[in-house]
């Protein structure tokens, strides 16, 4: 009986011996050689994982900078300090890029924005969504105030203010997480040094949008007459800036009979 249970240990031993030898021995001859520009690169890197860049993680994108299929510049946390960092190790020219910042496009808080009903239920905005009316505020375009943005930030750069999502400047990385969680599509990344911004999503015409929020832009175009740069046009009873045409004179925001047009700070 023990002599039975010794020769099967042995037998056992001897098999996960040679398994380890070939597993060993594989090993060795299909290793990959990491390239080592990725291993810098990846060093590099933040490590925060947020996605941001497109990718799958950091190791996603030093991959992708160390074969060529993406910019130095490419991670949104580290900016133009990581990127030329990158750069250097990849022998390039780092081209400086403007940094971005959340914000939400709208200010229906809880003074402004009208309530059609009182709900007590899931506060995630994605189930809000589906409730009557997508939610009880009587706009139906804006910030349902859940607070999923704030859950998916992972640098704490957004918090519910009285009711709507509001994004700090100085934490937010641009990394999108909270875009891509907002139902109602009311978060989009802005230059950093954008300074006149439409606060507000609605698309409703005037005389609905009215009846809805107090400072909701009704679209009646007095900013596109008002700005010497071109830079305003309505679409869909919606004021749209164009920040890369804008010259910051304000000259939108002091027409705009809503105050849907304010300075981002």
């Amino acid at each position: 009986m023990v002599t039975g249970i010794l020769i099967a240990a042995g037998i056992v031993g001897a098999i996960g011996i040679f398994i380890g030898l070939f597993l060993g021995a594989a090993g060795i001859k299909f290793k990959v050689e990491a390239d080592p520009k990725e291993e810098a690169v990846l060093n590099v890197l933040p490590g925060n994982n947020c996605g941001g860049c497109g990718f799958a993680g950091c190791s996603g994108l030093a991959a992708a900078i160390a074969k060529g299929e993406a910019p130095v510049n490419a991670c949104p946390v580290g900016g133009d300090k990581v990127g030329a960092q990158i750069a250097q190790i990849m022998g390039v020219e780092a081209e400086s890029s403007e940094p971005m910042v959340a914000f939400v496009h709208c200010q229906g808080d809880c003074e402004k924005t009208h309530e059609d009903y009182e709900y007590s239920g899931a506060t995630d905005c994605r189930m809000l969504a589906l409730v009557p009316n997508g939610g009880p505020k009587s706009c139906n375009s804006g910030c349902l105030g859940g607070g999923t943005c704030v859950a998916a930030c992972p640098f704490d750069a957004i918090h519910i203010v009285n009711g709507v999502a509001r994004v700090d400047k100085e934490k937010c990385k641009a990394c999108g997480k909270c875009i891509a969680v907002c139902p109602r599509h009311l978060i989009s990344l802005i230059p950093a040094g954008a300074r006149e911004v439409v606060a507000c999503s609605s698309v409703d015409k005037g005389p609905v949008t009215m009846k809805a929020c107090t400072a909701g832009c009704i679209g009646c175009g007095l900013c596109v007459k008002a700005c010497p740069a071109e830079a305003v046009k309505v679409e869909n009873f919606h004021a749209i800036i164009d920040h890369e045409k804008c010259v910051a004179c304000g000259a939108c925001m002091e027409k705009c009979p809503r105050k849907a047009i304010l300075i981002n700070e």
